[in-house]
């Protein structure tokens, strides 16, 4: 099996650009050598992903309603952060714009491609812990509803699926096994 890029690119036209993404449309030779095309959709920024912690165990969902798929969504914290900036700062903002939650404690707990088939979209995922209470202070764009719950509670949710959002169920199983681990 080869591990080297067995596609060949003959051209490449970028078809859309925005402050958000971009998609190029590739001319290629598929690996068995048959000519096709391949969108690609490159990601302006990495998708930052937070759970916080308390130390009773309860954390926060964030509610929203997501336009691309028609429905209301309860999520993690979650936010975009600009490539060239150190994660961890990006992690910090939306903890605190979404929730007014502030941590002394970030532990990056995932990294994973979100859907690798058609996009270069990085995800990171932090654990936040040591938690302080402020006020949040969301974008115009995001009309939340936040819910602090136990960590069980969340985990249920996944496991019934009412949490869908793939960052979210990560980060949500990836901490179970870690507080089951006595990691946490």
């Amino acid at each position: 099996m080869s591990i080297s890029n067995p596609w060949k690119v003959l051209e490449s036209q970028k078809i859309y650009d925005n402050n958000w993404i971009s998609l190029t449309e590739h001319q290629v030779l598929n690996p068995s050598g048959g000519a096709g095309i391949y969108g690609e959709v490159h990601f302006k920024n990495m998708a930052i992903g937070i759970l916080p912690l308390d130390v009773d165990l309860n954390t926060w969902l964030v509610g929203q309603y997501r336009f691309p798929i028609k429905e209301y969504s309860w999520e993690i914290v979650e936010g975009g952060g600009q490539l060239q900036a150190d994660p961890i700062e990006s992690a910090k903002r939306e903890l605190a714009e979404e929730t007014g939650l502030t941590a002394k404690r970030y532990t990056e707990i995932q990294r994973m491609h979100l859907s690798n088939s058609v996009s270069d979209e990085l995800a990171i995922i932090y654990l936040a812990q040591e938690l302080q209470l402020g006020e949040s202070s969301p974008e115009e764009t995001e009309e939340l509803i936040i819910r602090k719950m136990p960590f069980n509670e969340a985990y249920q949710m996944v496991m019934d699926g009412k949490i869908t959002d793939s960052i979210s169920v990560a980060a949500i199983l990836k901490t179970h096994i870690l507080i089951q681990e006595g990691k946490v």
